[in-house]
């Protein structure tokens, strides 16, 4: 109600409701104080690195141009007649590494300038693109909200990933790929202004750097995760599997990658690239001070025995626990609008469930994230900023993006249940 309704800043409205409920709970001051400072400090200190570091590895492939190179050869390779498929696919790979924002004002303009060059309706052409970007946000980590429930419920970077791998290609077929033919009436000419100029095809990094660059984190914790259950434990090499498939560390690494496998060395000097980089993060702190304020919640909850009392009262539940998560989620997004916010909430609600259900808390994971893409409206910035590329009417971008979005939702549960059957 604060965010949605007062249009309250997110991180005071946290705050705020934090207090209070812990005041109400009839928490001693002090007590309740050290509870928000836990609850701040210990989110921020396992996601605040991944989170900066994603911000700087998405400008670094944004001003090298590896995302319009990789965007480019997918239109070579799959023709003109297939351009939806190779905007799908290229916003599943570019989408992986990337925040979803990031990818959306490196590909958006990139698909507006194919469509219009191509006499093709920019929605049309522009909806599988944005489907593979809301599936790898709200789905796999080390996106924002995937990471934090990665880390709250105790989940497997690598398996989750994978997983959520499984699920992403029947959800974007039929958000982006089926539903998006639907969008072919839409004729509206779209914001012309959005559209980037592009960099001369002799300063763009080769396409195997691009995608290999763009794909290093993924291999690196899919690695880890993969080979370190089959070797030695305190072997040298699953202690260095380990540490390298952290997503803090492989992120760094890619990073130091990317300054020679995108020549941004070269094309770059070495004060540009600082305030690229020192760019990058401001754009994500005030992402880091909700995921504070939400981890401060989180913690009064616990220690305030509001989630035990939830937990107790939800085992008796005839509901499946995967669609309870996704339910949670689906209603705070909803209200809030907000699918990080959401995904990020719902795990002080589920956390405690963990320890006294069979959960598999990879495909919990996963079950939160769909739920929290679900129908994106006029309270969701992504809402507005489809509208703002696309130029559509609000009733036209309800149909189009938010129903595109509940298709990712509802698919991703789908995809959960089955999975639940075999994992």
């Amino acid at each position: 109600m604060l965010i949605s309704y007062f249009r309250l800043n997110t991180f005071l409205a946290f705050l705020i409701v934090t207090l209070c409920i812990g005041l109400v709970l009839g928490m001693k001051p002090d007590a309740l104080m050290k509870s928000v400072t836990d609850g701040i400090g210990g989110t921020l200190g396992s996601i605040a690195g991944v989170i900066a570091l994603g911000a700087m590895l998405g400008k670094l492939i944004g001003i090298s141009g590896a995302a319009q190179q990789v965007s480019s050869k997918m239109i070579e390779w799959f023709g003109i007649k297939h351009i939806r498929l190779a905007f799908m696919v290229t916003g599943f790979i570019v989408g992986l590494p990337l925040f979803y924002s990031v990818g959306f004002m490196l590909l958006v303009p990139v698909a507006i300038t194919a469509a219009v060059r191509n006499n093709l309706p920019a929605v049309y052409v522009g909806l599988p693109l944005l489907a593979s970007l809301s599936v790898t946000q709200g789905y796999l980590p080390p996106h924002p909200a995937p990471l934090f429930l990665v880390k709250q419920l105790h989940a497997d970077m690598g398996l989750t990933l994978f997983y959520g791998i499984i699920i992403s290609i029947p959800a974007i077929l039929i958000s982006g790929a089926l539903y998006g033919l639907t969008a072919k009436k839409y004729t509206t000419i779209p914001n012309l202004s959005f559209v980037a100029p592009e960099i001369a095809a002799d300063k763009l990094p080769s396409v195997l750097m691009s995608i290999i660059t763009i794909l290093l984190p993924i291999f690196l914790i899919g690695s880890s995760s993969l080979l370190t259950p089959f070797l030695k434990d305190g072997s040298f090499l699953k202690n260095s599997l380990l540490f390298i498939g952290d997503a803090t560390v492989s992120l760094l690494i890619t990073i130091l990658f990317s300054l020679f496998s995108l020549r941004i060395f070269n094309s770059n000097s070495r004060q540009d690239i600082n305030k690229h980089l020192i760019e990058s993060v401001k754009a994500v702190a005030s992402l880091l001070l909700i995921f504070g304020g939400a981890g401060a919640l989180k913690q009064v909850l616990t220690d305030g025995g509001v989630s035990h009392i939830i937990a107790q009262q939800l085992q008796h539940s005839d509901m499946n626990v995967y669609v309870l998560g996704w339910s949670i989620a689906a209603i705070i997004r909803v209200c809030v609008g907000s699918s990080t916010v959401s995904g990020i909430t719902t795990a002080g609600f589920i956390a405690p469930l963990m320890l006294t259900a069979k959960i598999n808390p990879n495909l919990m994971v996963l079950s939160i994230g769909a739920g929290s893409m679900m129908f994106s409206h006029v309270n969701d910035t992504g809402f507005w900023l489809f509208r703002e590329y696309f130029q559509l009417s609000i009733k036209d971008t309800i149909k189009t993006w938010s129903v595109v979005d509940t298709l990712v939702s509802v698919t991703g549960l789908l995809g959960v249940l089955v999975l639940q059957w075999f994992v």
